[in-house]
């Protein structure tokens, strides 16, 4: 079923995606990349600006563009909801027969989307990925990271996740419409793609660095993504707490054993420090189990709550010139 909200008027060849939040130094600069490249497509197109509750100069930084960029819309949230609940306030507002996502900073070069454009279309695919072929501007840290970020989703998830390939993608309206229909309370979305399984492509590129501000996406919010991505994918921490149980009852047998040998051999000497590092052991894997399980537990209570991930408080386009939305029947 489908809320019509006005089919006024035509819908854009070409929707591009930005989440943004406090990127007051590099917006200017990032229009200055992504507008010669767009008009230069020669297709309609619109570019869906989520201000991800920046508490900087970035809304009156955007306000400014759109009054200069007329394809420019900014849908402005309530609250920092987060870089992948902004990506689907952007998916959910996106017109276009086909949707890129991309940050702002600069580091995925905008001239990328004609090839992916082209790539598309030439093949009829409904997914192309961005994958960073040169990280040369990454630390080692970084790269190590993320390198075993990959590996590890790969093993968990059994689908084909594309190395290296991160938020910078380009959706066919099919595809944006089967991610819209999935009942995902925290998306990762770049795990979700791939397990659609749909006609997929790939752009090599290769990363440049920060063109102006800082990070905004430190090690704790990779960790956190991480994290999420394995809880939503998998079940496997739950499996891992239940061998680290066999774990420690086959130790406790062995320990068992060797104080029965002991005390037959009359060996057997009273000490604490034994007794306290069982104890400890014993205790810290109850407590990493109980932390695993708790957090699916988590998940299911956030999900039963049913709260929206954001909240839209503005759009500059008006409601008639919005694609319908889906919602379930």
């Amino acid at each position: 079923m489908t809320i019509d909200e006005g089919c006024g008027g035509m819908y854009p060849r070409l929707s591009v995606v930005v989440p943004v939040f406090n990127e007051e130094d590099v917006l200017p600069l990032f229009a200055e990349r992504l507008r010669p490249v767009l008009d230069g497509l020669l297709v309609t197109y619109e570019v869906v600006a989520v201000d991800d509750g920046s508490r900087d100069a970035t809304p009156v930084v955007l306000e400014t563009m759109r009054r200069r960029w007329p394809q420019l819309r900014v849908v402005r949230l309530r609250r920092n909801a987060g870089h992948q609940n902004a990506l689907t306030a952007g998916l959910h507002r996106a017109r276009g027969e086909y949707v890129v996502s991309i940050d702002v900073d600069l580091q995925d070069p905008p001239e990328v989307i004609a090839r992916m454009l082209a790539v598309a279309e030439g093949g009829g695919l409904d997914v192309v990925y961005g994958v960073r072929a040169d990280r040369g501007t990454d630390s080692l840290f970084k790269r190590w990271t993320a390198e075993s970020y990959y590996r590890l989703m790969r093993r968990l998830t059994g689908s084909a996740v594309p190395h290296n390939a991160g938020d910078f993608r380009m959706l066919s309206r099919n595809a944006v419409n089967a991610l819209l229909d999935l009942p995902e309370d925290r998306p990762v979305y770049r795990l979700l793609v791939p397990w659609l399984g749909l006609p997929s492509g790939e752009v090599p590129y290769a990363r440049a660095e920060r063109a102006a501000g800082r990070s905004k996406y430190p090690l704790a919010k990779m960790a956190r993504l991480a994290f999420d991505s394995v809880t939503g994918f998998s079940a496997a921490p739950l499996r891992v707490a239940t061998w680290l149980g066999c774990v420690g009852i086959a130790l406790c047998f062995v320990m068992g054993g060797a104080v029965l040998a002991a005390y037959l051999w009359g060996s057997v000497v009273p000490g604490w420090t034994s007794m306290f590092v069982a104890l400890v052991f014993l205790g810290a894997l109850q407590l990493l189990c109980l932390g695993l399980l708790g957090e699916y537990v988590a998940r299911v209570f956030t999900s039963m709550q049913n709260r929206p991930a954001y909240v839209v408080t503005f759009d500059s386009a008006a409601p008639s010139t919005r694609r319908p939305v889906r919602v379930p029947s």
